[in-house]
């Protein structure tokens, strides 16, 4: 999308300067489609030649991998290169570029012969029906692409919608600064100030072009900084005294205390008690198991059916659990069928919905039960989660063992713990989880490279594209400044007017694209990362400026040409 976003600024200026050359061409006896034509040829052809080093660049880099990744990952690369990604990535190339030049493109279509003696263009204010066709097929297509990369109806039209969006508020915003700087222009500002703002809504301005550029590309390199810090967090664990890494099984109710004995006194804390009641399902919505498991029709997934519930029973949720449906009931009131909570997931392959029925066998007693609510369950979280939670004043006197889980904090302390506790309880099994945590410690963080890396390498793409649509815009640029030299502008006053207006479109593009991309990143981290969103300073301390300094920077370079050439030099050349 940012390539695309390159193509489209970079193509519009260039059929700008080209607009009096079809006029030409078409006073020659060239007819609508040959004009059109040659354009549309050598986009094609620097759409496949672009589409073909990218994709040996890219195959180079792919082979450079192992080489890059092995030291940082635990197992062996192997690479072999796949047919389809390849032409994938060329026919990418290709179509995408057609794609997005079509619509500056049609500009070509309707330019009159008369243009040739005309100063300005207003083939832009024609053929509004064939630039929403185009349009509509450019959504069209970007849906389509996202459907096949994601999978997932719901996420592909959530991103084009997040996309047209985008564009639609940085076109609006430009409209609105051009008129705004037209209404309320301070007229008793320098000259080289006043000329600045002047070049912001005058006649070819690039005011609406750079600054969506701009502001596309800050606000997909925020967003992929803020998505970025988001995998980031997931794939941290809890270092806190309060993550558990010892678990400690099958604990007799008669034995929790003198448990706890043995915890506590070596400086360590219980972290969890966890009372856990074996059951199994005798009946689901009036209709017993083994009529269910006979019953071919059914579409449900009967493991449910077979499993053995390990269920505990508590008055509130946990930090791992959110309530998605129905209501928590904490405490029972013994009155009428046990009102149960259900992960989801489990009431996914049960096909259960809140109010339904379920009757355990609980270890030869049969309890009937009630669908009150349904959780979203963390199973990635470092602690105990359970598919069924009863409420407190039901299983109290059922048979029932224990987990208790602790935080060792070094090697000693573990074995000091396991040693005083296989003596004492024979019974008890210990899981010392510090050697598992250590291994998914130091993957995550091989990770966390990667992604970094990957996050990288788009931010590193977004800048060249940004670099792209500010430097093809130096044409736009050299007959006005050229003007004012001949006029008797000095070379200090022309820096100082360049550096203004790109200082205004890099502030503002660059502000813009980062405060939707806040927004955006709200958005994914509630909706698909289900995850707390924090965002970080660096897309305002660095990208901000940094963004606004690289458009600034290409920007006087633009000017450097003009400035060394003598004025009648440039006056005299076509284009």
């Amino acid at each position: 999308l940012l390539g695309c976003v390159g193509i489209a600024s970079s193509i519009q200026i260039y059929i700008r300067e080209k607009l009096r050359a079809v006029a030409v061409l078409k006073c020659l006896g060239a007819s609508r489609r040959q004009t059109f034509s040659i354009f549309l040829i050598q986009i094609t052809g620097m759409g496949l030649l672009g589409g073909t080093l990218g994709t040996l660049v890219g195959v180079l880099l792919q082979l450079s991998f192992p080489a890059l990744l092995q030291g940082f990952l635990p197992f062996e690369i192997e690479i072999s290169l796949a047919p389809q990604p390849i032409a994938m990535g060329m026919l990418l190339g290709v179509f995408m570029s057609v794609l997005f030049a079509l619509l500056p493109l049609l500009n070509t279509w309707y330019v009159s012969p008369l243009q040739v003696l005309r100063i300005e263009e207003t083939s832009e204010a024609k053929g509004l029906k064939g630039r929403i066709i185009v349009l509509v097929v450019i959504v069209l297509s970007i849906f389509l692409f996202s459907l096949w990369l994601l999978n997932n109806t719901k996420f592909a039209i959530g991103f084009v919608v997040a996309v047209v969006v985008t564009f639609s508020i940085l076109v609006g915003i430009a409209s609105l600064l051009m008129k705004f700087i037209r209404k309320y222009f301070p007229k008793n500002w320098s000259f080289t100030s006043r000329q600045s703002l002047l070049n912001l809504f005058r006649p070819n301005n690039q005011t609406v072009i750079l600054l969506v550029a701009i502001g596309v590309g800050a606000f997909l390199i925020s967003n992929l900084y803020f998505t970025k810090d988001m995998l980031l967090a997931m794939t941290q664990l809890e270092a806190s005294s309060d993550s558990p890494n010892i678990i400690l099984l099958d604990i007799q109710s008669s034995q929790k205390e003198d448990v706890r004995d043995n915890i506590t006194p070596q400086g360590l804390k219980v972290i969890d008690d966890i009372p856990i009641v074996t059951m199994r399902i005798q009946n689901l919505k009036g209709r017993s198991a083994n009529e269910l498991r006979l019953d071919t029709t059914t579409t449900m997934n009967k493991w449910v059916l077979n499993h053995e519930f390990r269920v505990t029973y508590r008055d509130s949720l946990i930090s791992s659990e959110m309530l998605t449906e129905g209501n928590w009931v904490g405490k029972f009131s013994n009155k009428g069928p046990v009102p149960i909570s259900v992960a989801d997931n489990i009431a996914r392959d049960a096909q259960l919905k809140v109010g339904d029925t379920i009757i355990f066998n609980v270890q030869g007693v049969l309890m009937e039960t009630q669908v009150a609510s349904f959780r979203d369950v963390d199973w990635v979280r470092m602690q105990p989660n359970f598919s069924i939670v009863f409420p407190t004043g039901v299983l109290e006197q059922a048979p029932q063992f224990h987990v208790m889980t602790t935080n060792a904090p070094d090697v000693s302390a573990s074995a000091n713990l396991q040693r005083g506790l296989v003596k004492e309880f024979p019974n008890i099994s210990v899981l010392d989880l510090r050697q598992i945590v250590n291994l998914i410690e130091n993957i995550l963080t091989k990770i966390s490279w990667v992604i970094n890396f990957m996050a990288f390498f788009s931010i590193l793409t977004g800048i060249i594209v940004l670099i792209g649509a500010v430097r093809t815009s130096k044409y736009q640029r050299i007959k006005e400044s050229v003007l004012l030299r001949t006029l008797g502008a000095k070379s200090k006053q022309i820096l100082k007017i360049t550096a203004l207006e790109y200082f205004y479109l890099g502030v503002l593009g660059s502000a813009i694209g980062i405060l939707l991309s806040l927004i955006s990143s709200q958005l994914l981290a509630n909706f698909i990362f289900k995850t707390p969103f924090i965002p970080s300073w660096i897309p305002f301390v660095v990208l901000l400026p940094g963004i606004t300094l690289v458009v600034l920077f290409i920007g006087l370079i633009n000017s450097r040409s003009v400035l060394l050439s003598p004025p009648l030099q440039v006056l005299r050349k076509e284009g």
